[in-house]
């Protein structure tokens, strides 16, 4: 579509198109169903199809369409391939996941199709639309491959495309779109992390001595049912705050307070101790 609304046709093809979930999404003719009973002999508007007339075919709010693959915009759309090690989709109401091969350890070979998954948002509105679906792409998680999220996100996003005056050259007059913000992949890389020192080690540990023994503590005799010993709480209790700060005041010695146990959530001695090693 130019600017003058004008319509043309990059190619026509005998088969359904990609695009078809918008059509679906909006009329809620399965066409893909119909077009196998057409095929079998029967009429657009027999009771089996139950098509009505062109004219009477309702439409239903809005729907759009994105196409998730492993094409890398900022390498003229180079196809990537590789292993997928991560894979979680998108889902939601009003959203329409049709996936190809795509799952946790598939491999993405560079000879074949590199779409991975169709996503399309249907609602009531073009903005509650273009919302789902940015909400949709956003969700998604792909690990392993290259994909176009963050494009077709900066695309979706651009104030032409959202008020509805995006054309053929959109791409060539936008060229901003293609500034794309990196992952950061936080998920993949603490998970490498943590493979990594489970089976290597931590790099700051150059040797591990395996005969290396540590010697038991040894616990000081003590009598189990004495009563504990009184101290500065027991002062506070008889003294009071007053009588002990005069108490602390006449002390020739020094006294400190150990707030290792009180600030546990900061201490890190105390969140690796037992109440046995307390004790």
């Amino acid at each position: 579509v130019d600017k003058d609304s004008k319509v043309y046709f990059i190619e026509v093809n005998p088969r359904i198109q990609v695009e078809h979930t918008v059509t679906e999404m909006i009329t809620g003719v399965d066409l893909v169903k119909t077009q196998i009973y057409i095929a079998q002999g029967h009429a657009l508007h027999d009771d089996v199809i139950n098509l009505p007339a062109q004219d009477k075919v309702q439409k239903h709010g809005f729907a759009i369409q994105c196409r998730i693959t492993t094409e890398d915009p900022e390498n003229d759309f180079m196809p990537d391939y590789g292993t997928v090690l991560a894979y979680r989709s998108a889902e939601g109401f009003g959203i329409r996941l049709d996936e190809g091969s795509v799952y946790n350890g598939v491999k993405i070979s560079p000879f074949f199709d590199s779409l991975l998954v169709k996503v399309t948002a249907h609602s009531s509105s073009v903005q509650d639309t273009i919302g789902k679906l940015k909400r949709a792409l956003r969700e998604f998680r792909i690990r392993g491959v290259k994909t176009n999220i963050r494009f077709l996100l900066n695309i979706i996003s651009h104030p032409e495309f959202i008020a509805g005056n995006a054309t053929v050259d959109f791409l060539q007059r936008n060229p901003e779109v293609f500034n794309i913000r990196k992952e950061q992949d936080r998920g993949t890389k603490i998970l490498s992390y943590l493979a990594d020192i489970s089976i290597n080690g931590h790099p700051d540990v150059k040797k591990k001595d395996a005969d290396k023994k540590f010697d038991k503590p040894l616990i000081p005799p003590f009598d189990k049912t004495a009563g504990f010993a009184d101290g500065t709480k027991q002062l506070l209790d008889k003294l009071g705050a007053d009588g002990l700060s005069q108490w602390l005041k006449a002390e020739q010695k020094i006294y400190y307070t150990d707030t290792t146990f009180r600030d546990a959530h900061q201490s890190l001695l105390a969140t690796r101790m037992r109440t046995i090693d307390m004790l």
